[in-house]
């Protein structure tokens, strides 16, 4: 292990994570905001519910680790709310069963530490005219999508979990069944930037101690730099009150 200690931010979930690094993900959009402030750590698995999750969660969120995750960001969903196969063989959980397993990972997340915060990503809609036009066929439909997503939000409310509403934050865009998805299920760059969106807004409205967005906290080794920047307002003038800190690039603006 590197040092020093960063806090830790982890992604768990099903495609939607593991490939949140891919496309201009928004894992991969998270990393670039949190550099030398937290570790982002992906936990993602293809093809995973909820049922999934349940059986390798201890081993993934230890109890007795010597350092626990300030944020976890959960995902799933969006396999679990597939239509039944007949002979049972895809990922198909009942939708009173996923409720159940979302219940029970939030309140082991939430055992971890006092400090441990955790942000539920609910199941988002899916292009079920472009899933039929690259696969053939299609198990998926948004009727079921949005009973799982409501499912979940009802659930945070009752736990007190944040929650991101990605049913309806993706549906915000006119566009959205065009722009947001690779293959009418997984995210583009432009479906990433509204998931990375809205996580901030959460984090950034949350009441937390230490506040866990981006801008809040403090680049790693600032003091270091053979020379100090001046400190600026939004003018560009030199403000000697303000805190200095690593410059934000001009990629980053959409995100303050």
């Amino acid at each position: 292990m590197v040092g020093p200690v960063r806090p830790q931010i982890v992604l768990f979930g099903s495609s939607i994570v593991q490939l949140s690094y891919s496309h201009g993900g928004w894992g991969a959009i998270l990393s670039d905001l949190y550099s030398r402030k937290a570790d982002i750590l992906v936990r993602g698995y293809g093809g995973w519910n909820s049922r999934c999750a349940l059986q390798v969660l201890q081993q993934v969120f230890p109890k007795d680790a010597a350092v626990q995750p300030s944020l976890v960001i959960v995902y799933f969903g969006g396999n679990d709310s597939l239509r039944p196969h007949p002979n049972g063989q895809n990922a198909h959980v009942p939708l009173p069963e996923y409720v159940e397993n979302m219940r029970k990972i939030a309140i082991h997340l939430k055992s971890l530490s006092e400090k441990t915060r955790v942000i539920f990503l609910s199941a988002p809609p899916v292009n079920e005219a472009q899933i039929l036009d690259r696969y053939g066929h299609s198990n998926r439909t948004n009727e079921l999508c949005h009973k799982y997503s409501e499912a979940c939000i009802e659930l945070c409310h009752e736990l007190d979990v944040k929650v991101v509403d990605l049913w309806t934050a993706l549906q915000q865009r006119e566009d959205w069944m065009t722009a947001c998805f690779l293959d009418g299920i997984h995210l583009s760059s432009e479906g990433s930037k509204i998931v990375v969106k809205e996580i901030l807004k959460v984090v950034k409205e949350a009441e937390w101690k230490p506040s866990l967005h981006w801008r809040s906290m403090a680049s790693e080794f600032w003091e270091c730099l053979p020379f100090i920047p001046a400190a600026h307002d939004s003018n560009g003038n030199g403000n000697k009150n303000l805190p200095v800190d690593e410059p934000v690039g001009s990629w980053q603006t959409q995100w303050l």
